[in-house]
């Protein structure tokens, strides 16, 4: 029955909201992406319209979850069986989702990014442009790593599979290796994006569990930048 009472509407909305937030992941990721914004807004000290713009689109994904969540239901309701006619209206459904989140993410870059790209720019400054042999080195370097590593767990081959990603090393190798050379923000966060897909292309065609593309991910940023604070120490130091 319809609730009559103000309070009996709203304790109906938090339930909804709530079934969301336990049946869906992506509502639970929504929700973490929404707490760090906040906090980095409030922590940045961004200006009063900026978060409100930042918390408005940030309840506008959230709105848009909720109500593909909403149609998921009913659409299950009214076809429990396949059918390509309940496929596409939760096709659509979910595509609003995506284009609210995309959204969002472009409102926060441009509200965020005046205040952490300085501060990223300045980090890279501090530690240093890459050599151009000290890429070429860290890329050799991981591939190596890569392969004794996969041969150390004894399963996949070597180029599919194993108990690292050498996609999603080589990736992070390279897109660490331009950070540090072009000592560009933007391009630095782009380049990680790129490493990200590709890595992400690894779990979505099954070939890696996701423990394998971290441990990638995390050889070919750490071997990377050691060897270019290795190269700059012997710089600095004149040999």
């Amino acid at each position: 029955m319809k609730p009559t009472r103000f309070i009996d509407s709203v304790n109906c909305a938090i339930e909804g909201i709530l079934h969301t937030t336990r049946t869906q992941k992506h509502m639970r990721y929504h929700f973490l992406a929404a707490l760090a914004v906040l906090f980095a807004a409030l922590l940045l000290r961004v200006s009063s319209i900026e978060f409100m713009l930042l918390a408005l689109a940030i309840s506008f994904v959230l709105f848009a979850e909720l109500l593909n969540t909403a149609i998921e239901v009913v659409v299950d309701m009214i076809s429990p069986e396949y059918h390509p006619m309940a496929k596409l209206a939760k096709d659509v459904a979910a595509g609003a989702v995506l284009v609210a989140a995309f959204g969002t993410a472009i409102m926060g870059y441009l509200v965020l990014s005046k205040y952490v790209l300085p501060w990223q720019r300045l980090g890279l400054e501090m530690v240093g442009t890459e050599s151009e042999l000290g890429m070429v080195v860290s890329a050799v370097l991981v591939l190596i790593v890569v392969v004794i590593l996969k041969a150390r767990s004894g399963t996949g081959k070597p180029l599919e599979g194993g108990g690292a990603s050498g996609h999603a090393a080589v990736a992070f190798s390279i897109a660490t290796s331009v950070s540090l050379h072009t000592q560009d923000p933007l391009i630095a966060l782009f380049c990680f994006i790129l490493a990200a897909m590709v890595s992400h292309s690894r779990l979505l065609l099954r070939i890696h569990r996701p423990r394998e593309v971290v441990v990638g991910a995390l050889v070919g940023v750490g071997i990377t930048f050691a060897v270019h604070l290795l190269f700059r120490a012997f710089w600095q130091g004149g040999l």
